[in-house]
């Protein structure tokens, strides 16, 4: 008989009756309100504009978002790829359900990029979009994990799916490194790294909001998981259970008809 999904996320199913929260989300979810309260000051308030030779001014102000979702939105989809290998390796559900989970979650991020990168560009280039090595190798990333996600849409058998979907998931990283060093490898409009080297580009407060902004959106994006990834894990429990009343039913039919029960009904009870 096909098994409920074991593995990862086996001790991180003590949920809420009424909802994925715990005790643990919610101290975490409290504590990213505060942060992001914090940031907001930081960012908008204490930080000064950006007077430097190349002055962007007030402009400056949306690398404080762009930049910590560009980071986020990586975190995501690394933890897909290692995910999806897990899964290739050890064949259980949980590992599957946290690289869907991840996934989805990446691409919020991606999209937020994308609109903030987007604005910041009107503003400096004059205009919405270029074809810049960095910006179309993100929206190459944005279109290959909103194919992983359709994929996983199309498959109906959950093993295939996840075989299908793990596969995915460790190929679509390789243009994770290709997003970042695309400033580096060609020519672009896009702006070098910022804080890469030990002299960053900026300092004092707005280096501080920076670096504030990082640590919410991964923090952020660990709570986001703790709750996708718990419905995602209940809903491989209940697509297995699921299809385990669907093939005793199938099993009872047949017995109830006199006859043998069918070799593929005893196949796919098979896991």
């Amino acid at each position: 008989m096909t098994s409920p999904p074991t593995g990862t996320g086996a001790g991180f199913m003590r949920l809420h009756p009424d909802g994925t929260a715990s005790r643990g989300s919610r101290i975490l979810g409290a504590v990213v309100l505060v942060s992001v309260v914090v940031f907001l000051f930081l960012a908008l308030v204490a930080s000064k504009p950006d007077e430097s030779l190349d002055a962007q001014g007030q402009l400056v102000r949306i690398m404080y978002l762009h930049v910590p979702s560009a980071i986020a939105c990586y975190t995501a989809f690394f933890v897909t790829a290692a995910a999806s290998a897990m899964y290739l390796w050890k064949k259980t559900m949980g590992w599957d359900a946290l690289a869907a989970s991840s996934a989805e979650i990446g691409v919020i991020f991606v999209v937020i990029t994308l609109l903030t990168g987007s604005i910041w560009g009107h503003t400096t280039w004059g205009t919405w979009w270029e074809w810049d090595p960095r910006l179309t190798s993100t929206a190459l990333m944005f279109v290959m994990y909103l194919g992983y996600l359709a994929l996983r849409r199309a498959i109906i058998d959950p093993v295939s799916r996840a075989k299908q979907s793990a596969v995915l998931g460790i190929i679509a990283i390789v243009n994770v490194p290709i997003v970042h060093f695309s400033v580096d490898w060609w020519r672009s409009l896009h702006q070098t790294a910022t804080v890469a080297s030990l002299d960053p580009k900026i300092n004092g407060l707005r280096l501080l909001a920076l670096f504030v902004g990082m640590i919410v959106a991964l923090m952020l994006y660990v709570w986001l998981m703790m709750h996708r990834f718990r419905l995602a894990y209940a809903e491989a429990a209940l697509e297995a259970k699921g299809l385990d009343l669907a093939l005793a039913e199938r099993r009872a039919e047949a017995l109830a008809d006199g006859g043998a029960v069918p070799a593929s009904v005893e196949h796919e009870g098979v896991s």
